[in-house]
């Protein structure tokens, strides 16, 4: 079909318009709703986007206020533990798109946290190490899990994962694609596969 610029531009217009009000109305309607009756609490203005997160296993789920979170985010809680994992979320938090965070049995977020897209926070690995086990589709061992803990205002760029037993420091930042094996301190810079520091942050500085 020719182009018509008028007539084709009018209907993009109009197909954007459309699709953000049934987006907004999924989301405000629906959407944030069912995720709302799956916290142990209520988050108040709560910004869920994209659809509604997956959910699996047992997993207690604490939001704090203001946080925004892609609903291509997977929350997972670890089968095979004693008691329920649990996963808390302080406030003014951004959970990115495709962001997977597997809790073994407790983590925490702090407040105003960035996590950014294709994010993996790994306090359990699924499989046990044993070949034998893993084979007999046997749940990985308590010696693999951990917790893990981002304190408030770290940043956590694009595609990095976190590993079971890590606690980020204060107002850290994470490069992208790096892998954290080992805890940070607080006000770093940190990168690479393991994770080094790479500098310290400016607000170190001025709190020495």
């Amino acid at each position: 079909m020719p182009l018509i610029p008028v007539l084709h531009s009018t209907l993009y217009r109009l197909h954007l318009l459309a699709r953000g009000l049934l987006q907004t109305l999924a989301r405000t309607l629906y959407y944030t709703p069912l995720l709302q009756s799956r916290l142990t609490r209520p988050a108040p203005n709560l910004y869920l986007y994209g659809g509604l997160p997956l959910i699996i296993g047992p997993l207690d789920l604490e939001i704090g206020k203001n946080c925004r979170v892609s609903g291509q985010t997977t929350f997972s809680g670890r089968g095979a533990s004693a008691t329920t994992p649990a996963l808390i979320v302080g406030e003014n938090v951004d959970i990115g798109w495709q962001t997977t965070i597997a809790v073994g049995q407790n983590m925490r977020i702090g407040d105003n946290v960035r996590i950014a897209g294709r994010a993996f926070l790994a306090g359990y690995p699924g499989h046990p190490l044993d070949a034998a086990a893993r084979a007999a589709g046997s749940p990985d061992t308590e010696d693999q899990i951990g917790d893990i803990v981002l304190e408030r205002d770290v940043w956590l760029a694009t595609g990095v994962t976190v590993l079971a037993g890590v606690t980020i420091g204060e107002g850290t930042i994470v490069a992208a694609n790096s892998v954290v094996t080992k805890s940070l301190p607080a006000y770093v810079l940190a990168g690479g596969a393991p994770a080094r520091i790479i500098r310290q942050l400016k607000e170190q500085k001025d709190a020495a």
